[in-house]
């Protein structure tokens, strides 16, 4: 419009045409009347966000509630849209075209979201425009700063594994402080306060002091797992890449552990994972990073170095050389050891698998090797039967023939 206010101006004063004259002066002069009335309408708008729920499993949706409203008492907003700023993995960005807001008018817009991976994304934040009624002029500026929603791994559900004996949490075995059995109770002298059912009176009798019996103690079984998160032993970006799938099973794994009252000491080849709950497992895994660690042999010294004696040790694993492979085979102590495989993880060649799975196997590691997280949890049961998780399983009796099983 100042363009051809211009040149209707020139040319109505060469030519003489007041007409021309007029017409040129009102198309130079929109411009700048319609700024005035946009001037200030921008820094006017104010909005809140509300993430419901802040913590949401991959896959699942989240509902973003802005609201928008306008500060000022008098002065109306004309012509006012927004669009929020959304990272690649949330979605396309929504744009929403307010419209008119008057004086301390109030709107609401929402939409949905589903992130399918993992990780904290920043939701926001909120880009505002306001447009003068003819559209000559648009003022744009960023709203407040972004919210965010963290996103934690998906997760299926396993069994709790127990004891040796198949109990499990409260229901586990228990010891004397002192190992003695009931038959033959080590106790200690009476204090003020026993319960005087306590009182073991043959050795009371025999130390001639009342004695009593010690407190028993529930077993808590300890457990470990090793996640491989290094980016050269993945292959595959997203939902369907080897090392998201990986990230799910130590998590499900963590969970059905923790779920059964298990001490969890959770590693990856950088350093120890958070495990006080269930939430941090999930938490910290959310943003958990592929490494540049070359090896994982930092990792599998992680192992060594637990305090303790674990009952099952968990190794979720990228593809693996064999000195690595001989490494992790001799870690793990006395307790039932179980690694898992990646099949799409970057191995080297179709036999690799194969390979390292041997030389585990050969040193009493129950190996499972699966390609999505839904194999988890057929192969979770059948390694917890093997490796003596719910109790030995032994082969069946020979039959004799006419006779029922032995």
């Amino acid at each position: 419009m100042l363009v051809f206010g211009a040149i209707a101006l020139v040319a109505g004063l060469l030519v003489g045409q007041r007409e021309l004259v007029a017409v040129g002066v009102l198309l130079a002069a929109v411009p700048p009347l319609s700024a005035l009335t946009v001037l200030g309408a921008a820094s006017r708008v104010v909005h809140s966000r509300t993430v419901a729920p802040v913590r949401v499993p991959a896959g699942h949706d989240a509902r973003i509630l802005v609201r928008i409203g306008n500060s000022s008492p008098v002065w109306p907003v004309a012509s006012l849209s927004v669009e929020d700023t959304l990272p690649v993995p949330l979605g396309a960005e929504p744009r929403y075209t307010v419209g008119h807001l008057g004086p301390r008018s109030v709107r609401d817009v929402s939409y949905l979201v589903r992130p399918a991976t993992r990780g904290n994304y920043p939701v926001g934040p909120l880009r505002v425009a306001v447009t003068d009624p003819l559209g000559c002029v648009r003022v744009g500026r960023r709203v407040g700063a972004p919210a965010h929603l963290l996103v934690t791994p998906v997760t299926v559900p396993l069994a709790s594994p127990g004891s040796a004996d198949g109990s499990q949490g409260e229901e586990s075995p228990r010891r004397s402080v002192t190992g003695a059995g009931e038959q033959d109770p080590v106790p200690r002298e009476y204090q003020y306060g026993d319960e005087l059912r306590r009182v073991h009176w043959r050795s009371t009798a025999k130390h001639g002091e009342l004695m009593v019996r010690r407190d028993e103690q529930h077993w808590r079984e300890n457990s470990t797992i090793l996640l491989d998160t290094r980016w050269s032993a993945h292959r595959g970006h997203g939902p369907a890449g080897s090392l998201e799938t990986a990230v799910s099973v130590a998590a499900s794994v963590a969970l059905g552990l923790l779920d059964g009252g298990h001490d969890l000491r959770f590693h990856t080849e950088r350093g120890r994972v958070p495990t006080m709950s269930a939430a941090g497992v999930l938490d910290g895994l959310a943003v958990v990073e592929p490494s540049d660690t070359p090896g994982l042999l930092g990792g599998i010294g992680l192992l060594g170095t637990s305090r303790g004696t674990s009952s099952l040790v968990v190794a979720v694993l990228g593809a693996l050389s064999p000195d690595e492979a001989a490494a992790l085979a001799r870690t793990g102590g006395r307790g039932a050891r179980v690694a898992v495989l990646c099949a799409h993880a970057a191995w080297e060649g179709p036999d690799a698998a194969a390979g390292v799975r041997d030389i585990l196997a050969s040193a009493g590691w129950r190996v499972l090797v699966l390609s999505s997280l839904a194999d988890l949890p057929r192969l979770w049961a059948l390694a917890a039967v093997r490796t003596g998780t719910y109790g030995p399983v032994r082969a069946a009796a020979p039959r004799t023939p006419g006779k029922g099983p032995r």
